[in-house]
């Protein structure tokens, strides 16, 4: 019976686990981004900037970002030039998950070799950007999961924006002007102080229960 009343006490306790994990971001730029009804996928693109848990910033030739999505499930990666209403941007095309997504350090302020490695864990969305000029950019969002250099499985998401391809509509391959990858990294640190503060709390329930 007692159990029964600092059990539930406990199970209350851990959600606060949710909150011990750190935003890192990625920033890449560059690469060929190649498009088709059987997904889209990105090659060469450069690790630019990495922001730590901490805050710390590194930048310059840090490694590399290369990913693939599934097929095309639905709409059409060109587009039509034009959103509708007054919109200056649609989503346009769905494509599927699974596919990879690698972040790879040069050990210069990040990790050496593969950091991430994972797939997209979801539909990838494929929007068309109408510039007030009539020229256009294509985004590409989708979330992630995946294995962190550490071992550790984590979530993410990435989203990757096309250079401005003028008035012309996008015919199978282009150029990443930028991206954004960012990925929630467990604390183990923090993880071990909440198990420790889960334990004392389980000692003094049981210690009041018995009094």
């Amino acid at each position: 019976m007692k159990r029964i009343l600092w059990m539930p006490l406990l199970l209350l306790a851990l959600p606060m686990a949710a909150f011990a994990s750190s935003s890192v971001d990625f920033t890449n730029s560059g690469g060929t981004l190649l498009g088709s009804s059987a997904g889209l996928s990105l090659t060469g693109s450069e690790l630019i900037a990495f922001r730590g848990a901490g805050g710390l910033l590194s930048t310059g030739d840090l490694g590399t970002l290369t990913f693939s999505t599934g097929a095309l499930l639905s709409g059409s990666l060109m587009g039509s030039g034009t959103c509708p209403g007054t919109e200056s941007s649609c989503v346009i095309a769905t494509l599927a998950g699974g596919g990879s997504f690698v972040i790879t350090g040069t050990g210069k302020g990040v990790p050496n070799g593969v950091i991430f490695s994972g797939t997209f864990n979801g539909p990838v969305t494929w929007t068309e950007i109408v510039n007030a000029n009539g020229t256009h950019n294509y985004e590409l969002t989708g979330s992630l999961v995946g294995t962190w250099y550490t071992g550790m499985t984590v979530d993410g998401a990435t989203v990757q924006l096309t250079i401005n391809t003028g008035r012309a509509l996008f015919n199978g391959t282009t150029t990443i002007s930028s991206g954004d990858t960012n990925i929630l990294v467990p604390e183990p640190g923090t993880l071990a102080l909440l198990g420790t503060g889960f334990v004392g709390l389980a000692c003094a329930l049981r210690r009041k229960l018995k009094a």
